[in-house]
């Protein structure tokens, strides 16, 4: 009986399920369309990127990087997939032509008939998939091809083995990825080689008689013995990576190069097993011949015994019994040559290390006369410039007076620089940008977001030294402030396009205004002028960004038209990073007015891990410190490094977004390296302009590795060294919670034995375990002088009892008078903040200096209300700067009010500064009383503050002047 749809014998039969002519065209259609989609996502992130670097110029490092990826994946690709394919090939055409009969060859059997029609194809495959992950694996080492193809010499020899420093850091890197590479394509080659043998019968597990055909053997022995040979050669690299390789001495699992084990067990151990696998190696090939595995065996047996006896046992027993019984004497050749490698390589071997001893530096009550206090007093100024504006304290100051619309903000750690007064004097000046702040825009959508709200406006700086008791107490003086701006720093170019803070990318240039600035409540719209970003001319510009951004409004939005450029990438670290992908960015840009443009100026660094002994930093700990957090990030290519050298100099246009990059290290070799391998990338230190040099600084990064290594590198005795006993550590800052190191301060000081102040950084040291001043350090930091980059320390004796930072601090906590006018500022809603405590070296003694904010009640800003200060035995708790530093050099002015009863501020001041501490009175049974009068009158006094503040701030508000 025919089926029911399919008609009869005489009747048509019709077709069930079978899809129509048109309905496979439409599947094709699809299937076509789904395919060029996938390959134009493929190619949008690719041409996105190019049309990124050609628009900052720097298309031969897009180029450079795309080729050599392109041809290492090529290459290695091809080679793995020819090693491997072949290796398959030759073990199916050495099969036996007859199987075995047994229950396993039966078994195998079905496999073998199941692959024979697809055999072709499934060997093109695995070949292909193995050849694609190692041409992956190979395209990411396209650094260590392109410093090896480039490798420039360092002019200097290792201490072990005479061989220039560039084989370690530019060679040796090079022949441990060919040598890795190796023994992938042989151990793959040989896996692959013997399930094909085992397939095919030329391996055999159960079944009687021989386990292996001739043929296979020859060909597995053959592959061993590749395989042995590329041991041989990791023997003998080994030798050389004894000088790069790191160990544990004396709890320093940081120490690198050899000691007195490798140099005199471990090496000759290398050398001596280099050539037993040799021989293994030629014992193997020799199977080729005679057909067994007897001799190959016994070779290998012989490298395995070798390698437990001579590579591991001989060393131990060498350690145990000649090093440990006098550790201190055999080591002491090699600490020697980690020293002076690690020194160099860190660029600290030069620095200059004095001895720092004066009368007052105990941390004893001094007696001096009246003329020698007024000759230390009147040295204050001589020996620093004292920074009563902490920058990292003062944004929210910024903010509250200076951001003026919610949609700008200010980062959370402003910088210093240095800039000229109206004397033509340089000031050290606490300087930020008025940057855009997407987050306050008052209505959020995605105009107002890419189109409307597109760039700050305007360089807010205030002295770093003074603040404005006129305005509430303790405010910043502004020497840069204002919308539109206005100061000492003449006409420049006021709009931030690209900043810390914009992370977001803005459409300009095109129909749609952006907003500009608001004067007189009126909005000022702007279009804008430059070529930076990319230009969205053309449909296929448009739907690669419109993918690359998840955006698909960018593709068909109306507000895009002639003129429109999409501006990303816009922080200055990415944009540095993005075009010399081979530095590391120094994790804090700042911005200078530079000939009329501002320009965020930063640091970038050239780094190496091969360099032989010098010891290794993990940058990204060693950088840390209490002010660290993700945007003052190092920008690291590699976190292991025991090598460094800031060799860059690079700016960023805050309007254009123009990148250049100057060679500023000109005997670094790597960065001559990678100068070699990106041509015309890096412009010449000439071309560097004075006004941009006058406001290059040394960078924050490398000194926190520096002083971090100088923590034990400043001995250079090898028995010292191993003892540790002269080992400094870094302070924990005393000013905020928690155990993070003390950050490093730029201050304009004189250090002892100098003519004149220049602008340093500094930091200082503690005794190991101990919280006594130990060391002082202070580092040259302006570019323009001659003495750039010398490292001066000022180190105190052992037996010194001088305070350091953290029992500085412990003295202003516990003296009962601070304390007490502390818990009086903290009454209410007021909150003390304390800031950066500036340790400044006097030629007879430390001064330390620490200014005290307050938020007050109903203000959410910082306002300098006391200065602390020690000298000696002296502490000072005073409303000025002025006034403590009379109090702890004991000088009071004639004439004037003692230095510790401060003057009645003005009488139309808005509030009243604090009232200042309680006299201690002159029978000890009078505190209590005079306590509780004090306490009474503060309270009175704390209302009448707030309700003049109250009303100044309805004032201000009225004004317009607010942060809205």
């Amino acid at each position: 009986m025919p089926d029911r749809g399919s008609g009869g014998p005489s009747g048509p039969r019709i077709r069930v399920g079978q899809p129509s002519r048109r309905a496979k065209t439409l599947l094709l259609t699809a299937g076509v369309l789904a395919v060029l989609a996938m390959l134009f996502v493929m190619f949008a992130g690719f041409w996105t990127d190019w049309l990124w670097y050609r628009s900052v110029n720097f298309t031969t490092v897009f180029t450079t990087t795309l080729w050599t990826k392109a041809v290492l994946f090529a290459v290695f690709g091809l080679l793995m997939a020819l090693a491997v394919g072949f290796n398959v090939w030759l073990a199916h055409r050495l099969r036996p032509p007859l199987s075995a009969m047994s229950l396993e060859q039966q078994s195998l059997d079905r496999y073998r008939m199941g692959i024979a029609p697809y055999k072709k194809w499934l060997l093109l495959g695995v070949t292909a998939l193995i050849g694609l992950i190692g041409g992956a694996s190979a395209s990411g080492q396209w650094r260590t091809w392109l410093m090896w193809v480039n490798g420039t010499s360092f002019g200097q020899t290792d201490a072990q083995f005479g061989k220039d420093i560039s084989f370690f850091a530019f060679d040796l890197p090079f022949y441990r990825f060919l040598l890795s590479f190796g023994f992938g394509a042989t151990v793959l080659s040989l896996i692959a080689a013997a399930l094909v043998h085992y397939l095919y019968g030329g391996l055999r597990v159960t079944t009687p008689g021989a386990r292996a055909t001739s043929q296979a053997t020859g060909h597995l022995s053959v592959l061993l013995g590749v395989f042995v040979a590329l041991k041989a050669v990791a023997y003998w690299l080994d030798r050389y990576g004894l000088a790069v390789k790191s160990s544990d001495i004396r709890g320093q699992d940081d120490w690198t190069g050899l000691r007195f084990t490798d140099a005199n067990a471990y090496l000759p151990a290398k050398t001596i097993l280099f050539f037993i696998a040799g021989i293994c190696a030629l014992l193997f090939f020799t199977a080729l011949w005679r057909r067994t595995w007897q001799l190959p065996m016994i070779g290998l047996g012989l490298l395995v015994l070798s390698a437990i006896l001579i590579g591991g046992l001989y060393p131990a027993l060498v350690e145990r019994f000649q090093v440990q019984p006098n550790q201190q004497a055999k080591e002491s050749p090699y600490i020697a040559k980690n020293i002076e490698a690690t020194r160099q390589a860190y660029g600290i071997d030069d620095a200059d290390i004095s001895s720092f001893e004066g009368a007052a530096t105990e941390d004893e009550e001094v007696e001096l006369t009246d003329e020698e206090s007024r000759e230390l007093r009147d040295a204050v100024s001589e020996a620093a410039s004292i920074r009563l504006l902490d920058p990292n304290v003062v944004s929210p100051a910024f903010r509250q007076s200076q951001q003026i619309r919610g949609y700008y903000t200010f980062p959370d750690n402003l910088d210093v620089d240095r800039y000229e007064n109206a004397d033509g004097e340089e000031q050290d000046t606490v300087i930020g940008l008025r940057e855009i702040n997407i987050g306050g825009v008052p209505e959020r959508n995605w105009i107002n977001d890419h189109f409307k709200y597109t760039h700050g406006f305007g360089v807010v700086s205030a002295l770093g030294t003074q603040v404005d008791y006129e305005e509430g107490g303790g405010t910043p003086v502004y020497t840069e402030s204002d919308l539109p701006p206005k100061g000492t720093l003449g006409e420049y170019q006021p709009r931030v396009y690209y900043g810390e803070q914009t992370t977001m990318y803005s459409i300009v240039g095109g129909p749609q205004q952006e907003l500009d600035y608001v004067s007189n409540d009126e909005e000022k719209l702007y279009t804008y002028e430059g070529n930076s970003g990319v230009a969205l001319s053309g449909t296929l510009s448009r739907a690669a960004y419109a993918l690359a951004f998840g955006e698909p409004k960018i593709l068909y939005s109306g507000a895009i038209g002639e003129g429109s450029r999409i501006l990303y990438n816009r922080t200055p670290k990415e944009r540095v990073e993005a075009v010399a992908p081979w530095l590391t960015i120094d994790g804090d840009p700042y911005p200078a007015v530079v000939e009329g443009k501002i320009q965020w100026i930063v640091d970038a660094y050239t780094t190496s891990n091969g360099y032989p002994y010098s010891s290794r930093t993990t940058l990204g700990d060693t950088t840390q410190d209490a002010l660290t957090d993700g945007q003052r990030a190092v920008l690291a290519q590699q976190d292991q490094v025991n090598y460094i050298r800031n060799s860059v100099k690079a700016t960023v246009d805050a309007y254009s977004g123009e990148v250049k990059l100057y060679e500023w290290d000109t005997n670094d070799p790597v960065l001559k390296t990678w100068m070699k391998a990106f041509p015309d990338t890096v412009e010449p230190r000439s071309a560097i302009s004075d006004d941009l040099l006058d406001h290059l600084r040394y960078p924050q990064d490398l000194f926190k590795v520096q002083r971090e290594l100088l923590t034990r590198y400043h001995v250079t005795d090898p028995g010292q060294f191993y003892s540790g006993s002269e080992r400094w550590q870094i302070p924990v800052d005393p000013t905020r919670d928690g155990e993070e190191p003390v950050p490093p301060y730029y201050l304009s000081l004189r250090m002892p034995g100098e003519a004149e102040k220049s602008f340093s950084l500094t930091t200082t040291f503690n005794p190991n375990n101990r919280e006594t001043l130990g060391a002082f350090m202070a580092v040259e930091s302006d570019a323009m002088s001659d003495d750039y980059g010398t490292i001066r320390i000022l180190s105190l004796p052992a037996s010194s009892s001088v305070a350091g930072p953290q029992q500085v601090q412990s003295r202003f906590n516990s003296d009962t008078q601070i304390a007490e006018s502390i818990n009086i500022l903290e009454r209410g809603d007021s909150e003390v903040e304390y800031g950066n405590l500036l340790t400044i070296p006097m030629d007879d003694g430390m001064l330390y200096v620490e200014p005290l904010y307050v938020r007050g009640a109903n203000t959410n800003y910082p306002r300098m209300r006391k200065v602390l200060a020690v000298y000696g035995g002296e502490i000072a708790y005073k409303d000025t700067l002025e006034e403590a530093l009379d109090t702890v050099f004991q000088v009071n002015t004639e004439g004037e009010p003692p230095a510790d009863q401060p003057e009645e501020p003005p009488a139309d001041e808005p509030e009243d500064p604090p009232a200042d501490e309680p006299q201690e009175p002159e029978t000890p049974g009078d505190l209590p009383a005079l306590r509780d009068a004090l306490e009474d009158a503060q309270e009175a006094l704390e209302t009448l503050q707030d309700a003049l503040r109250r009303a100044g701030e309805a004032q201000q508000g009225d004004g317009g002047g607010g942060g809205g």
